[in-house]
């Protein structure tokens, strides 16, 4: 059967054995790269996208005149792309990012949008680079109001290891105090203009329980490790050359090359973890080289999952054997299952009378921030658990309905009115049947069984959903701001990007797939540190919390090898 021991290459085995593969190389691939080639690991990273190698970023410094439609999208590629044309940040400078919709075709039964990088670094180089630690009011959540399994994890645990990636990737922002919203090792905070810091005086004047806050973000005010200072371009979906954001490509990626212990293959599509009945361990990986459409066999005594968490679920119900009829690690049913992303949609908009005199000057990566503020030391909503708005002010250009010439040209060359926006994240509770699972009967390009989706949020997210919008008006009018527009549609699962769960963190393995040092409970020789092993989803921004756990995980893992536990 395939899987089973007596089918592994043994010549294979000895040419293409490392002590550790990486399968990804995206934000937690790449720290889980660095963290275990620095420990003396023989990595393997293998990536399914092209390679890109930092600073050589194709369209980073181009105008955009230098663009045929000037960063927009032709009618054709929005027909052919017509899964990663859902979400915003899909533009014509940065489209060769992405994955192609016609070739990695998959099964909605429920609309999901599966936003996927296509390139060595992953969706690391995509990313908002939002950075918020989790506290116990995340980890404690689902014990407390019973929906989904406990985390094996609470801050404590996790804290030096926040302290840990924070220093190393560069986080800017302010030290606040606020006890759900634990505090980092920051770099400066970037500035809030007028308009924002009055928002900021009249909300915490008008509501005791609300602060509000510089977003904290992985763009540096100062240099570090060789890695330049933002310039406030705004143009971080591009690439960038200065490595002034946090990436795989500009920082985890040259830290792991510079211990001479990294090797990294592109094009190689991770089909499926091979698992060794004698030993009870996995014992590599079976591997499509996406170039040449044959497949390869690779070895190692550890394995990292971080293919992303949709991506990582295929990998495992793909995996079977003899042992795991069901998919790798699967005892307890709970492969696939509690799909999660955050519901956003939320567009609250409003003019801002005065200020005429102030203006400001770059493009900040990042909005100010108002932290979640309902249902903290006790339920005081209709819904459970929370979520949190980013806002920003900002001056057009004055009003263009003037007659061409001169006239338009001094029009445009003044700023116009102040205005106002508000956007929103909810977290989504884990629900049993928001589910990855596999085909029975269309196979993609390769071969391989489709993946399927069947995703979507239900009433308890509706409800704060409902809530975000009515907050945001009321803030606004607080603000003694005018005009006053909410939109307040709702996204789908995974337009957020922030997909998690299916593989999740747990203390007991008749109900979860990893244990708290995110090692698969039936295989103690696999790791997954993506955002497959989330328990719960929080309403904050997950990327520097998987950082975190992936640091964890490599100092377990490699302390267990040492202790020849593995």
């Amino acid at each position: 059967m395939p899987g089973d021991s007596t089918n592994l290459n043994t010549n294979a085995k000895k040419q293409q054995t490392f002590d550790a593969i990486v399968v990804g190389s995206g934000i937690s691939g790449g720290w889980a790269a660095k963290e275990l080639c620095e420990k003396g690991l023989k990595v393997l990273m293998l990536e399914r996208g092209g390679n890109v190698v930092h600073p050589q970023y194709p369209t980073a410094t181009k105008d955009p005149w230098d663009f045929p439609h000037r960063l927009q999208l032709s009618v054709e590629e929005r027909k052919n792309q017509f899964i990663q044309t859902r979400h915003y940040s899909y533009r014509e400078d940065n489209k060769h990012f992405y994955i192609n919709d016609q070739d990695n075709p998959y099964e909605e039964t429920q609309r999901f949008d599966w936003i996927r990088g296509d390139i060595v670094g992953g969706r690391s180089l995509l990313w908002a680079r939002a950075c918020y630690r989790w506290s116990d009011l995340d980890f404690e959540a689902n014990l407390k109001d019973g929906h989904g399994v406990d985390w094996p994890i609470r801050y404590a645990d996790l804290a030096p290891w926040y302290d840990y990636v924070e220093s190393f990737i560069g986080v800017s922002g302010s030290r606040e105090g606020i006890p759900h919203l634990p505090d980092g090792k920051f770099q400066p905070p970037f500035e809030m203009n007028a308009v924002e810091k009055y928002f900021k005086s009249k909300t915490e004047a008008q509501y005791p329980d609300r602060k509000v806050i510089m977003g904290r973000t992985a763009n540096l005010t100062k240099p570090v490790q060789g890695r330049g200072q933002c310039l406030a371009r705004d143009l971080c979906h591009r690439g960038c050359p200065w490595g002034a954001y946090f990436s795989t490509n500009a920082s985890t990626m040259p830290a792991a090359y510079a211990t001479g212990n990294l090797t990294v293959r592109p094009h190689s599509l991770v089909n499926r973890v091979l698992y060794d009945d004698q030993s009870n361990r996995a014992a590599g990986v079976e591997v499509i080289d996406i170039t040449t459409n044959k497949t390869e066999e690779f070895f190692a005594r550890i394995i990292f999952l971080n293919a992303s968490t949709v991506a990582t679920a295929a990998i495992l119900l793909n995996s079977v054997s003899s042992r795991f009829a069901t998919g790798l690690g699967n005892g307890s049913d709970q492969v696939g299952r509690n799909l999660m992303d955050h519901h956003k949609g939320l567009s609250a908009t409003a003019l801002v009378e005065g200020f005429d005199d102030m203006y400001y000057s770059g493009r900040r990566p990042t909005s100010i921030y108002v932290p979640r503020f309902q249902n903290i030391d006790k339920r005081d909503a209709p819904f459970f658990r929370g979520y949190h708005f980013g806002a920003s002010a900002s001056r057009g250009r004055g009003a263009a309905d003037v007659p061409i010439g001169i006239e338009l040209k001094e029009s445009v060359s003044e700023p116009g009115n102040w205005h106002f926006g508000m956007y929103g994240f909810g977290e989504c509770l884990p629900y049993a049947d928001n589910r990855v699972t596999l085909s029975t009967d269309k196979k993609d390009k390769w071969g391989r069984a489709l993946v399927k989706i069947d995703c979507s949020f239900k009433e308890n997210e509706k409800l704060m959903h409902d809530a975000m919008g009515e907050a945001a008006a009321d803030m606004l009018d607080a603000a003694g701001f005018k005009d006053i527009a909410v939109s307040n549609k709702m996204s789908f699962p995974g337009n957020a990007n922030h997909e998690m769960g299916i593989a999740c963190m747990g203390r007991d393995a008749k109900t979860s797939v990893l244990n708290q040092f995110n090692q698969m409970h039936e295989v103690k020789n696999v790791f997954i540190t993506d955002g497959s092993c989330m328990t719960s989803g929080s309403c904050l921004n997950p990327s520097l919390t998987y950082m975190a756990l992936t640091a964890r995980a490599c100092d377990h893992a490699v302390t267990e090898l040492k202790r020849m536990n593995l």
